[in-house]
């Protein structure tokens, strides 16, 4: 007996929606101004694994959206120049869904490597719009911290992969 089929049907509000509220929720609570020891915990970019799940999941014309609504309230509630994470989520979205075809059948490791990629590409995305912007490189180490942060999210895009992977067989 199981409690849970292999594979969710595909709505939009299952596969797009609720993961969206939990990254909003998640952004919320790590941006509490908690320091145990003096640090601060990190705050990794939550929208990062959406967007390379969606690319991976199947093309849809309403993720690009989503992600360019996610963006902006990353934007908004940090602070930082108006476009810069959308631009860097769906320059990771369209890296990753640029070689999808590359990544069907791939197991965890493999599509490990790929999320590597895309928040390689997110992140160095910010930093070149961030210098555009302030004509001032951004703290390097920052950046970095901020993309482990993001890489240890990996298993959050794995999931969602695997729940709606082959929900959709009109694009395998």
């Amino acid at each position: 007996m199981t409690l849970m089929p292999a594979s969710q049907r595909l709505d939009p509000w299952r596969w797009l929606g609720l993961p969206s509220l939990v990254c909003v929720a998640a952004t919320l609570v790590f941006a509490i101004p908690l320091r145990i020891f003096g640090l601060q915990p990190p705050e990794p970019v939550f929208p990062l694994p959406l967007a390379f799940a969606w690319a991976v999941i199947r093309p849809s014309v309403l993720s690009p959206f989503a992600l360019l609504a996610l963006g902006l309230f990353l934007d908004f509630y940090w602070g930082g120049p108006v476009g810069l994470w959308p631009l860097a989520l769906l320059a990771a979205y369209a890296s990753i869904l640029s070689v999808r075809r590359v990544l069907s059948g791939l197991g965890w490791w493999g599509l490990a490597g790929w999320y590597v990629v895309a928040v390689s590409v997110a992140m160095g995305a910010g930093v070149i719009m961030t210098t555009l912007d302030s004509f001032v490189v951004p703290n390097l180490v920052g950046v970095v911290w901020q993309g482990l942060a993001s890489l240890a999210l990996y298993p959050y895009a794995y999931r969602l992969i695997e729940r709606f992977e082959d929900a959709d067989v009109r694009f395998r």
